[in-house]
């Protein structure tokens, strides 16, 4: 068989080969601990469970939902955007319902880019960002996320030749894997650098209420594109609501690029069960606590790793956002952290993602996902420090 060039550019990712390593240690007998995928372990609240359930008793709930049978997620997306972010959007052109926002990542290039057209994206970033942008032909330009730049992009050192054939930036804070945040005027000097540059700026935005420490909650790229020039924005139910497995989200921003992803997403799907929508409304119309007891429990969470990771000598420091502790490798293991991961979750069955499975500029970094109870990533890291004194006693 002939297959497409473009599947050349879908190798093996960071949880792929992490998934083929956890398979090994199994058939070897390990016990898995599995940090490695920010994959909530914690229930989806009540009150949106019951919502889904009752949907269930409903025939009318059962056929296929087109755009149109959207419109109340979407109005209720609209009353949330405005009461959390002071903006106003217009749920018929500038809010489009998605099966998870990885759909909307993914799809976006399409409608974008041509072969050859260039995507800024971040380094490391979030692998999907990647495979939409060589699912429609296009190159990538990584911008390199360095610890002395707050693990922020600088704009100023993208050369003038790919920017004449760039066409779209992706960004997404607070950021998966480096735990990074960034601030409102940063957002202000990348929309007034996108306009400048005829660029779509996409900020993928999943980890929106996950800051610790009292922490100002991130601002929205559309608190910096007033006008919604060039912006458009993707939100999900993953992490908030803990809806990882109901593939629920939605895109909010300029009208063009909302009706460009509703073109694309037309040949593509339909929508999912309605009973699904309805459970979104019910987290959108939900209590600030629940989300709050979520954000808690992950705080709580980070502590317990970051303690024991300094109690057997690797100091870290505590990540101010996200669901994730990038860590970076001990001096002995610096560069080596595919092969770190795969020996550590050979020898102990405890699996954590390399860094440089989020791209080159991650080399030298680990991910743990903060996805088990405090015991239980006392015991993974327990585990972590026997491995490092065998290695290098």
């Amino acid at each position: 068989m002939r297959f497409a060039h473009r599947l050349q550019s879908f190798g093996s990712n960071v949880f792929a080969e992490m998934d083929l390593a956890k398979a090994q240690a199994r058939a070897q007998g390990q016990s898995i601990i599995d940090l490695s995928l920010g994959s909530s372990d914690l229930p989806t609240p009540t009150p949106i469970i019951e919502t889904i359930a009752a949907a269930l008793h409903d025939p009318n709930s059962h056929g296929y939902l087109l755009h149109q049978g959207t419109g109340d997620l979407r109005r209720a997306i609209a009353v949330w955007y405005e009461q959390r972010f002071g903006r106003v959007v217009n749920p018929e052109t500038e809010v489009l319902s998605l099966i998870g926002s990885q759909e909307g990542t993914a799809h976006l290039p399409l409608a974008i880019l041509n072969p050859g057209d260039i995507a800024l994206l971040l380094d490391p970033g979030y692998p999907s960002h990647s495979g939409g942008v060589y699912l429609a032909g296009g190159e990538i330009y990584p911008m390199p996320l360095l610890p002395e730049n707050q693990f922020l992009p600088v704009f100023a050192d993208i050369p003038t030749e790919v920017l004449a054939k760039a066409k779209m930036m992706v960004l997404s804070y607070p950021h998966n894997p480096t735990t990074a945040i960034a601030p409102l005027r940063f957002f202000q000097e990348a929309v007034h650098f996108c306009q400048h540059h005829d660029l779509v700026l996409v900020h993928d935005f999943p980890y929106m209420d996950l800051v610790f420490d009292g922490t100002e909650l991130p601002p929205s790229v559309l608190q910096a594109d007033l006008n919604k020039t060039c912006s458009i924005e993707f939100f999900t139910f993953s992490k908030s609501y803990n809806m990882g497995g109901f593939r629920i989200g939605f895109a909010i921003g300029n009208a063009q690029l909302i009706t460009a992803l509703k073109r694309i997403k037309a040949i593509v799907d339909f929508n999912q069960y309605q009973g699904i929508l309805q459970g979104a409304i019910a987290a959108l119309q939900s209590p600030p606590e629940i989300v709050e007891s979520t954000v808690a429990i992950f705080s709580e969470r980070r502590a317990a790793l970051i303690n024991a990771l300094a109690k057997i000598g690797w100091p870290v420091p505590f990540p101010p956002a996200t669901l994730y502790v990038w860590a970076k490798l001990p001096e002995q293991w610096s560069g080596n952290s595919v092969e770190f991961c795969q020996q550590l979750v050979a020898a102990t069955g405890v699996a954590l993602s390399s860094g440089s499975g989020f791209g080159p500029a991650g080399e030298g970094y680990v991910r743990f996902a903060l996805v088990k109870d405090p015991e239980i990533l006392a015991e993974a890291v327990a585990k972590i420090g026997d491995f490092l004194r065998r290695s290098f006693p």
